[in-house]
């Protein structure tokens, strides 16, 4: 089994992060835990330098495992892993810690705030352990979708699917579509006749020629 070789990095994002973390103090006390081999600060991470200080130690250290300290994944997770692809690491060996949104931005207390962070880095530090490679896969599938129930909903979301192209399949066990709304005399908020509004989308349906409607039917 291979040893772990674990590169911490502790973004200070401007002031985002820093003004309420003390991002130095982090990387220092995480330096210390077991498996990691570097733990670094620098004041925007997903910058081209950030990214090259990134791919430089992975490459310097013979790094296996990187865990980055910085705001939310949804923003910047993909870059990250770009960089370890760059560096010749899989990509999915790699977990980010949430210091922005989760701390900084929601405390006001900066010893709490960077006490906080110390545990959300460590508990990044031990998942990331049990990381294995991933290599990503590409399947076929078929684009029909199946709808079950011919009511409102249903019939609008078979309209919405096959008027971007595709094939759909609307299941409905009663004898004919509409659902409740078929029942109803007025709608809100404009007291519209409720089956008027309902025949033109009944009829939308059964003369869309990606949709196939099946009746007295279930799944």
């Amino acid at each position: 089994m291979e040893d772990i070789r674990i590169g911490v990095y502790i973004c200070w994002c401007g002031s985002n992060i820093a003004r309420m973390v003390d991002v130095e103090e982090v990387a220092r006390e995480v330096s210390q835990l077991p498996g990691v081999v570097i733990a670094r600060d620098y004041k925007y991470m997903c910058s081209d330098p950030g990214q090259e200080l990134i791919i430089r130690d992975i490459r310097d250290h013979k790094l296996n495992r990187v865990v980055i300290s910085a705001c939310s994944p949804r923003i910047h997770e993909l870059t990250f892993r770009k960089a370890l692809e760059h560096a010749g690491l899989n990509p999915y060996m790699f977990q980010m810690a949430n210091i922005r949104e989760q701390v900084s931005w929601v405390h006001e207390d900066r010893a709490k705030a960077t006490k906080k962070a110390k545990s959300l880095v460590a508990a990044a530090i031990n998942r990331v352990r049990w990381h294995e490679a991933l290599d990503r896969r590409t399947v076929t599938i078929h684009p029909a979708t199946l709808v079950i129930g011919a009511g409102i909903a249903g019939m609008t979301a078979a309209l919405e699917i096959a008027d971007s192209g595709h094939p759909v399949y609307l299941v409905e066990r009663s004898g004919h579509p509409g659902g409740r709304l078929a029942e109803m005399d007025l709608i809100s908020p404009g007291m519209i006749d409720a089956g008027e509004f309902i025949r033109e989308i009944i009829e939308r349906v059964e003369k869309h020629p990606k949709i196939k409607i099946f009746t007295n039917s279930t799944v």
